[in-house]
């Protein structure tokens, strides 16, 4: 198996070194533009194989796409990071052409990979990948829900005090401020989450996921890297290995939830085809509220994405 993850900062970095270290693949490329960059990462990841005891092989290159032929899994990380006081959505017209670019490279030379979207604003990047690659829906998806569910659950067992392992959660919609959380689908070692929690904690740990990312960037004056790489990992050992994990994962929505043609965060079973199947919940008119905002949102910033591609 062999996985390319396109962009070796902080986030392509930790992803390359949760896959070498789960050996996930046999092969693990970096790429990045910045000359030494990803073989620097590389080198270092391999180095410390002898010491954690794997056989994943790491190799860095820069902008040779080339190497990356054959790939069965590419991770796109590539992109300008968030700053203080930017939002998602300032990001959308370089990130969108860097999305462009680097699809079309992992395309021309990994025709049957199944990739992975990280770069931010996600849902509209997702949608760049996948309009750029012509694949089918199954194959090009966006990280966003394990890294928010992630958030949800962390916060959960600070608040409880018990183990993350046994909280399972559910999140939907767009990735930042409009995401859906759902409670009603998230339970502690099989108990419904609202019978363990007073109302008013559940709703400001609902709302400090929401901002998640954000309340990251404030501390470090830059993007969160380790739980974003390890979601981007998980996602990938889930299809390399056919795991079919029941995942909130970004992807065209094409009538599901009543929604056709915006890509939001849905629970998937996620395989060796990539999307083998998209869940459709049962949710109630509140939560059909909020997914209808999130949907405007994601639609919004599509329809920015739209302008810029029609006048360039």
């Amino acid at each position: 198996m062999k996985v390319t993850v396109v962009g070796a900062g902080n986030v392509g970095a930790t992803c390359a070194d949760v896959l070498a270290y789960r050996e996930i693949a046999n092969e693990i490329v970096l790429v990045d533009i910045k000359e030494g960059f990803a073989e620097g990462k590389a080198l270092d990841i391999w180095q410390k194989s002898p010491i954690n005891l794997y056989d994943s092989r790491t190799v860095g290159v820069t902008n040779d796409y080339s190497r990356t032929a054959g790939s069965d899994v590419v991770v796109i990380t590539s992109g300008l990071p968030r700053k203080p006081g930017m939002s998602r959505d300032d990001l959308i017209s370089t990130n969108a052409g860097i999305v462009k670019s680097v699809t079309e490279n992992v395309v021309k030379h990994s025709p049957d990979a199944i990739i992975i979207v990280v770069s931010n604003p996600l849902d509209v990047m997702t949608y760049a990948a996948h309009i750029t690659s012509k694949l089918p829906r199954a194959r090009v998806m966006g990280m966003a829900g394990i890294l928010d569910t992630a958030r949800y659950r962390a916060f959960l067992a600070e608040e409880l005090n018990v183990s993350p392992k046994d909280i399972q959660a559910v999140l939907m919609g767009g990735h930042g401020d409009t995401m859906v959380p759902l409670p009603r689908y998230t339970t502690v070692g099989g108990i419904p989450v609202t019978e363990l929690i007073a109302e008013d904690k559940l709703n400001a740990i609902i709302e400090r996921t929401k901002n998640g990312g954000g309340e990251l960037v404030k501390l470090m004056g830059t993007s969160a890297w380790y739980a974003p790489g390890s979601a981007a990992a998980q996602m990938v050992e889930a299809i390399v290995k056919d795991q079919r994990r029941v995942f909130p994962v970004c992807v065209k929505l094409e009538g599901e939830y009543g929604i056709d043609g915006v890509y939001l965060g849905v629970p998937v079973i996620l395989g060796k085809n990539g999307i083998e199947k998209v869940l459709e919940l049962q949710l109630n008119e509140e939560e059909k509220q909020l997914l209808e905002v999130s949907r405007g949102h994601v639609k919004d910033v599509m329809e920015v994405l739209d302008k810029i591609n029609a006048t360039a």
